[in-house]
């Protein structure tokens, strides 16, 4: 009888033990950790009053105190980033390491017509490298402001259509990866920003077509292309809600939708992990 009396604090002990991981997880980290290529470590913080600073492959991190307890660091992991070990680095040169798992990515043949948007000529090709210079500034911007949200809404309702990462080939020849996540909708759709932001780029692009890019802060951009219409202004706050555009098929486009691309510390993530979607 003592014995028994004993094992019953000792098992509920135990349990208690187990479920604490759990536990100490909060809303954040289980909707955005998802440590692959492509993906997003959340990394723990030591505990201090102001917001701690901390870099990957040196580039400015989303921190922010999770549930109103403990610091976190939001990392954002690009397509290229090799498996296993990697760290973050506080400011004051300590290391904090996460793993990265892996994860394999389908393919995706597309046919085009404009051949051109396969092997653009040399006006083309000048063209492209000027508008590739404006949209890698655009992501690399880090501000100051909070996000509204990290839980994204939808921007636009319908079907996802082709995911985020897949290896692509254009007429046969292998392209960049598909950075970005595609809804299915109708020419004229209006697009929500899927949280609060600034729109700091506006454009009309060989490849993307009609673009718009919102900053959410700390490095935390969206992207919105192929676009018909543009409803919002550079510089233009814009809530969360708020109609930035609406689907089209301008650019490189086989027919309407909408390409929404997520970055974190300047590398492009699966949008799909902010909208409660991803699938592994």
């Amino acid at each position: 009888m003592f014995l028994n009396q004993l094992r019953r604090p000792l098992v509920a002990l135990l349990l208690a033990g187990l479920s604490l991981p759990a536990l100490a997880d909060g809303f954040i980290t289980r909707l955005l950790n998802k440590p692959v290529p492509g993906g997003v470590a959340v990394v723990a913080l030591p505990e201090q009053a102001d917001a701690p600073r901390a870099t990957f492959q040196g580039k400015p991190l989303l921190t922010i105190r999770e549930d109103g307890q403990r610091w976190i660091a939001i990392v954002g992991l690009g397509l290229d980033v090799p498996t296993g070990q990697q760290h973050i680095e506080l400011a004051d040169g300590r290391q904090l390491g996460f793993t990265v798992g892996p994860r394999v990515y389908a393919q995706q043949h597309i046919t085009l017509k404009n051949r051109s948007q396969v092997n653009p000529d040399p006006a083309q090709l000048a063209r492209i490298q000027r508008e590739l210079q404006e949209q890698t500034d655009a992501y690399a911007r880090f501000s100051p402001r909070q996000p509204s949200n990290l839980l994204f809404d939808r921007p636009v309702p319908g079907r996802q259509s082709s995911a985020f990462g897949l290896r692509r080939f254009f007429n046969g020849e292998e392209r960049n990866p598909h950075s970005g996540l595609d809804f299915a909708a109708s020419t004229g759709t209006p697009i929500k920003a899927p949280a609060a932001g600034e729109v700091i780029l506006v454009g009309d692009y060989f490849f993307n077509g009609k673009t718009v890019f919102v900053d959410h802060g700390q490095g935390l951009i969206s992207m919105f292309c192929h676009l018909s219409a543009i409803d919002v202004d550079l510089g233009q706050e814009i809530p969360r809600g708020g109609v930035l555009g609406k689907v089209g098929s301008t650019g490189r486009a086989t027919g309407p939708h909408l390409h929404w691309n997520v970055s974190l510390n300047g590398s492009r993530v699966d949008p799909a992990i902010f909208i409660g979607t991803y699938q592994p």
